[in-house]
């Protein structure tokens, strides 16, 4: 179900992270309850077959190495790693610490977050340029990091000065246009919400509820207005033609067909990111990461 994908001439990224993925905030629990059983579900994940994990938000190399020791050939990436969170030096010494030890295992994600999160915002764009020209002096290769990138102009910095994509909160939509940004070449790997609900009113609950954080953020409702949604879409935690398009819900028909719209939109690799109503930092949806994996099969 889950071979990898087929690579473009020279394309290992594309190779190494398949056509699927699991996205989770659980997997970079700093919950010292939840240690063991990170590894453990992250061994279960490469058994699953899935290509990748990406580590939300504010992860880094620490939250990497363990996942990294305990599989095999599991590329993990952070999805994604701040650049207001730590200086470029540093980030780009931990690179080079866990590439040395793990060879093409870990993947930099790297994003701009948003000006709620951290004081330090300011001239985003300008300042994952100047970011990443010091991961260039600093010898971290351009094919080993994916940005998060929403609007063109990131996107075509993700393009030129990285090895893709790397959107969060899309629509199948935004990833065919990101896709003619890109071109063919660069790793186009969007996250997509599961809800594995088949009732409407309960999964879009579930849903709204995880979303109503993400649509008080500015960079996802532009982001969202560029594709045609109006303010009255994110009212009350989103319209229902909205929850339906930025999250995949339903019968296992429904919701295959909704990943599958996703890489025929032109994703590489589709992150999955498990949605069920539960503590996020703090819970492993381990059961339905198995009906994920099962329901893929031959997609």
């Amino acid at each position: 179900m889950m071979d990898a994908a087929t690579a473009d001439p020279g394309s290992s990224l594309r190779t190494a992270v398949g056509r699927y993925g699991i996205w989770s905030l659980g997997l970079r629990s700093e919950n010292p309850a939840l240690r063991g059983e990170i590894t453990e579900a992250a061994a279960e994940l490469e058994e699953l077959g899935f290509g990748a994990v990406w580590l939300g938000n504010n992860s880094t190399t620490q939250h990497a190495a363990p996942l990294i020791e305990a599989t095999s050939r599991l590329t993990v990436a952070t999805g994604i790693h701040s650049i207001w969170q730590q200086e470029p030096d540093r980030t780009a010494a931990q690179y080079a610490a866990t590439d040395a030890c793990h060879p093409g295992r870990f993947l930099l994600g790297l994003g701009v977050s948003h000006s709620v999160a951290t004081d330090r915002y300011h001239r985003p764009y300008s300042s994952m340029v100047a970011y990443l020209d010091a991961l260039d002096s600093a010898g971290v290769p351009a094919e080993r990091r994916v940005l998060a990138a929403l609007g063109p102009k990131m996107l075509k910095l993700s393009r030129d000065r990285a090895a893709g994509s790397h959107p969060y909160l899309v629509t199948a939509e935004h990833t065919a246009q990101a896709r003619a940004l890109l071109g063919d070449a660069p790793l186009l790997a969007p996250e997509l919400k599961v809800v594995l609900e088949d009732d409407p009113d309960r999964a879009r609950t579930i849903a709204r509820g995880y979303l109503a954080l993400y649509l008080g953020l500015e960079n996802y409702t532009n982001s969202l207005l560029r594709l045609g949604y109006t303010e009255d879409d994110f009212a009350d935690g989103g319209s229902d033609r909205l929850i339906d398009a930025l999250v995949a819900w339903g019968d296992e028909d429904r919701i295959r067909a909704r990943i599958v719209a996703f890489r025929e939109a032109g994703a590489d690799h589709v992150a999955l990111q498990i949605v069920d109503g539960q503590p996020p930092f703090d819970h492993l949806p381990r059961v339905a990461w198995r009906r994920l994996a099962a329901l893929l099969t031959g997609s």
